[in-house]
């Protein structure tokens, strides 16, 4: 990546949250369509939860592979994996007709949604870090934003084909994706894009990736538990219609943006307190949605637990993105985001082995406890990853880590 010309920091930090914008475009449309979709394919919902399997099962390799690709090609390759996710989406709606047409289109969907959260990260890692100034976690909000937008945009649009909006995605990922290779081929000359920040001594490979990622995990996995189990909860357990229980996954996500984009200017100096703050209040969010009355108390939970969580995983994407030499970019992100990745999967079927247990409401006080395992390992693993002591810039004032 790092012979690559560099990009207009304005130029290219539009670009990658343009790239956001699309990619939460299409997941705000998937979710708003699931039904349509189990419909066409023509299966129950057991067969649904068998082809879910498949979203994760393209992603994960997909996300290792592309790591690689952005630090081999450069970061010209995550134009077409913005591009290719809206074409999948679109293939998927046209062709998903019976169980084995939604597992394969599912796959690709997966594989191509891994390539493209790699690459959009890595982009805005790198905006990042070129312009001096927080990118990622606004890039975020975004994405959220866009989420909430595609979904209500989808469900008001629920007499047209299913395929329609995918269309329309598909549309704005091919622009998306045009928007960032015209970006990263009229480079600016801008000369902070060719340095390289080495890892802290005695810390290479990708353990320190790894520790990050298992961070990022815990985060993913408290907010996928939240937004696949608000709406049960809150019909199941509050006793509220299906109309108001749908309202609670949406209150989340709007929370989940909202503070992203309050928080988002926040400088790489309170990285470490935005993390252990974040923690806190999602561990208060959880416990406060375990022992709601009613769903107003439960929706302020939601609300609380959102802002915790919302803040996480950028946060710690922003700490690997200003610590770590732009030729590895790619696979540091791709490790960050594919370890993070595994307790989004794991998140949900989590809270469920739990309520089969012990309950629903306890269940929410084991969401509360990955948080409180956060807190407590946010400290330690910063430490031995050796990314959290301090910022590129300052160990190169310091004269601990030349800059090549």
């Amino acid at each position: 990546m790092s012979g690559m010309p560099a990009s207009s920091p304005r130029r290219l930090i539009a670009s990658a949250i343009v790239a956001f914008a699309a990619f939460g475009a299409f997941w705000g449309v998937w979710g708003a369509s699931v039904p349509r979709v189990q419909r066409q394919a023509g299966i129950d919902d057991g067969g649904l939860g068998f082809a879910l399997l498949f979203v994760g099962g393209g992603a994960l390799p997909s996300m290792l592979l592309m790591g690689r690709a952005l630090d081999r090609w450069g970061p010209r390759v995550a134009a077409a994996a913005i591009a290719a996710l809206g074409c999948a989406g679109a293939g998927m709606a046209l062709t998903a007709v019976d169980l084995p047409s939604l597992c394969a289109g599912l796959a690709v969907v997966g594989a191509t949604s891994g390539a493209a959260d790699v690459a959009m990260n890595a982009v805005a890692g790198r905006a990042e870090r070129i312009a001096g100034r927080p990118v990622i976690t606004r890039a975020h909000g975004v994405f959220s934003s866009l989420v909430v937008l595609a979904s209500l945009a989808t469900g008001s649009a629920a007499s047209l084909p299913v395929v329609v909006p995918f269309a329309a995605v598909a549309v704005a990922s091919l622009a998306a994706g045009a928007a960032l290779l015209a970006t990263l081929g009229a480079g600016s000359g801008d000369g902070r894009a060719r340095e390289h920040v080495p890892m802290p001594s005695g810390r290479g490979g990708i353990v320190p990736f790894v520790l990050i990622g298992t961070l990022g995990a815990l985060g993913f996995a408290g907010e996928n538990a939240h937004q696949s189990w608000s709406a049960v909860f809150a019909h199941d357990e509050l006793h509220s219609g299906t109309g108001l229980s749908a309202v609670a996954p949406a209150v989340f996500a709007g929370a989940v943006a909202i503070t992203r984009f309050a928080v988002g200017g926040l400088k790489a100096a309170h990285a470490r307190t935005v993390l252990l703050a974040g923690a806190t209040v999602a561990a208060g969010g959880a416990a406060l949605i375990a022992a709601a009355p009613t769903l107003l108390v439960a929706g302020l939970g939601l609300a609380v637990a959102a802002a915790g969580t919302a803040v996480l995983f950028p946060t710690l994407l922003g700490i690997v993105s200003r610590n770590v030499e732009e030729s590895r970019r790619g696979r540091a992100t791709s490790v960050v985001t594919t370890v993070s990745y595994l307790g989004f999967l794991l998140g949900p079927v989590y809270v469920g082995l739990w309520a089969d247990a012990v309950g629903l409401r306890a269940a929410m006080l084991a969401i509360a406890a990955l948080a409180a395992a956060l807190l407590v390992l946010t400290p330690v693993f910063l430490r031995l990853s050796g990314l959290g002591t301090s910022t590129p810039d300052a160990r190169e004032r310091d004269g601990r880590v030349p800059v090549r």
